[in-house]
């Protein structure tokens, strides 16, 4: 991206920080948000995650930037040993224990407090991560990057759901008019931050996406890159092999 951009402009923390205190701020009602701005669509493309991921039929499975856990409670079907969601934010890692405490699956997922960019796991720990909505925040997109391809074994695979911008007609005049008026709008009516739907929707509209993104996958170490747009290229799923 050509420049950084935060949640709360006028403050003086770094965008990390921003990011955390914005998704504690949210946490309470983002599911609910979160089906309306995307129509529940957002669950078909989790599904296709899934479905990536159970390929290579992985035993340990990290979550970055897990948020209320949706996705990692989706991966349960597939029945690993161990699911590690994290995230920065505590206040969207309360909600999640509270949905896996309620679909049973404690014993499987674990939430854990941390930093994309700086996690606490070994070398070569996890056969399969993935990033749902997530990299877009990420504060240094190549040093994150850099630390999933540290934890994650050789061979292993990394799926990414991230935002997109359609660029057919009238698909992609259609997504503006939603990102820049609708989302900041539906925000700013039932979300107690005024300012967090508008960061998401600049964030989203400026983000490299596509063979962009897969070019910075493979600058970063990863190889077998492959993207696949999703409903009309609002969102695209990037698949990727560590060496």
């Amino acid at each position: 991206m050509s420049k950084t951009i935060k949640p709360y402009k006028d403050s003086e923390l770094g965008k990390k920080e921003q990011v955390a205190q914005m998704f504690d701020n949210i946490s309470e009602n983002y599911d609910g948000l979160n089906r309306v701005i995307s129509f529940g669509i957002d669950v078909k493309w989790r599904k296709k995650v899934v479905k990536l991921v159970s390929k290579n039929n992985p035993k340990t499975i990290l979550d970055i930037a897990t948020g209320t856990g949706d996705l990692a409670i989706m991966m349960a079907s597939l029945k690993p040993e161990k699911i590690i969601g994290l995230d920065i934010s505590e206040g969207m890692l309360e909600v999640g224990k509270q949905k896996i405490h309620h679909a049973k699956l404690s014993n499987t997922i674990e939430m854990v407090v941390g930093d994309s960019e700086n996690m606490p796991f070994d070398d070569d720990t996890f056969d399969a991560i993935t990033v749902s909505f997530g990299v877009r925040n990420f504060a240094n997109l190549d040093k994150g990057l850099t630390e999933i391809k540290r934890v994650l074994k050789p061979g292993g695979t990394l799926v990414i759901l991230e935002t997109s911008n359609p660029t057919r007609f009238p698909y992609k005049q259609g997504y503006k008019i939603h990102t820049s008026l609708i989302l900041p709008l539906v925000g700013k009516l039932f979300s107690k931050d005024k300012v967090a739907y508008s960061y998401l929707s600049e964030s989203a509209n400026s983000f490299p996406f596509g063979k962009d993104f897969d070019n910075i996958l493979q600058k970063n170490g990863f190889i077998n890159t492959k993207h696949t747009p999703v409903t009309f290229g609002v969102a695209t799923i990037y698949s990727a092999t560590k060496k």
